[in-house]
């Protein structure tokens, strides 16, 4: 699983501050309780020196710590005895000047066998949601709110099945793929006229993928395309170019949205082999939405670059009269 350094960061800046705010309101209960009954913070102090101070003065004189450390134990058990006393007085819970962590995988480091803990990968996911709405309307763009009832149901010539049967398997496809979303899922090519549902399903995908901690750009084509030409041609100064362009190449899942409708130059494609042939030789899936049929964007683009569409891309195509149009003259009436 591949982490957006950009989003781990801020994951990871939001996990400390919430560490931090739960220490604060832990050493706040421990001060309420030690006002309330001074004497438990004496016994907190003596529990916590008791050991440290038996256990040097012993070796300082070369004895054996044995005896020191069961007279520790006898102190212990005693203070302890006192200390669970006086807080069943207060009516409060034995373990309540006990701090736990939140996790007790990783005992609220953020890392278990060196890799990112489930709690840290559940901040990382918020953010990366986060990240996509800006984009996306990730609130409203689902697989449960998703309707069929925009297509047709007449036979359409050119697939000999209607437009509701189509967008019903284009449908059951993406959901399949993104709740089965992993290092092998492949690519796929959305491609369709406007209106159809292509950015709907997109972001659905990227709501479901995100949501279980993989990495996800989305993003139009011709805003990456500027973020490498902007690297290859050094127009703007700081990492955040080159972070930019990492994102793209090494996400576990790129949404590549609207293809087509930026400036096709020979950068442009060379940008864009390098985009389709990286992320397949790395085994990372993509996801790219056009207006362009298969033959136009062999037209339009590299004979490569449409062998390797062609070639490693499921695809999916959207058919219909355009959902937008549609809810407009709906709601005229």
């Amino acid at each position: 699983m591949a982490y957006d350094g950009k989003i781990m960061r801020r994951a990871l800046q939001r996990f400390e501050e919430d560490r931090r705010a739960r220490e604060d309101r832990f050493q706040e209960r421990r001060e309420s309780i030690f006002r309330r009954q001074p004497r438990l913070k004496e016994i907190d102090a003596e529990l916590r020196s008791t050991m440290s101070r038996i256990i040097t003065s012993a070796l300082r004189h070369g004895t054996d710590p044995a005896p020191a450390v069961a007279v520790l134990r006898e102190e212990n058990l005693r203070l302890q005895q006192e200390k669970r006393e006086l807080l069943t007085r207060m009516g409060l819970p034995q373990d309540c000047l006990d701090e736990k962590p939140a996790c007790v995988l990783c005992g609220d480091t953020g890392y278990r066998n060196g890799q990112a803990c489930r709690c840290l990968r559940s901040y990382y996911a918020r953010e990366q949601q986060k990240e996509l709405s800006r984009m996306l309307d990730l609130g409203n763009q689902s697989f449960e709110t998703f309707s069929l009832n925009w297509y047709s149901e007449d036979c359409n010539p050119t697939l000999g099945i209607s437009a509701r049967e189509n967008m019903d398997w284009v449908y059951r496809t993406c959901r399949k793929y993104a709740e089965n979303f992993g290092p092998e899922s492949g690519s796929l090519l959305l491609t369709g006229d406007p209106g159809l549902g292509k950015t709907f399903l997109s972001a659905a995908i990227a709501r479901e993928v995100s949501g279980d901690g993989w990495s996800v750009v989305y993003d139009t084509a011709s805003h990456i395309f500027d973020r490498f030409e902007a690297r290859k041609f050094g127009r703007e100064e700081g990492d955040e170019v080159s972070s930019d362009v990492d994102r793209v190449l090494n996400c576990d899942l790129l949404i590549l949205d609207d293809l087509g409708t930026e400036m096709t130059t020979a950068f442009v494609q060379s940008a864009l082999y390098q985009i389709i042939n990286g992320r397949l030789m790395e085994k990372r899936s993509t996801i790219i939405s056009t207006n362009l049929s298969p033959e136009k964007i062999a037209q339009r683009y590299t004979p490569q670059i449409a062998s390797r569409i062609e070639g490693e891309y499921q695809l999916l195509p959207f058919v219909g009269e355009d959902i937008r149009k549609l809810k407009k003259e709906r709601e005229s009436h």
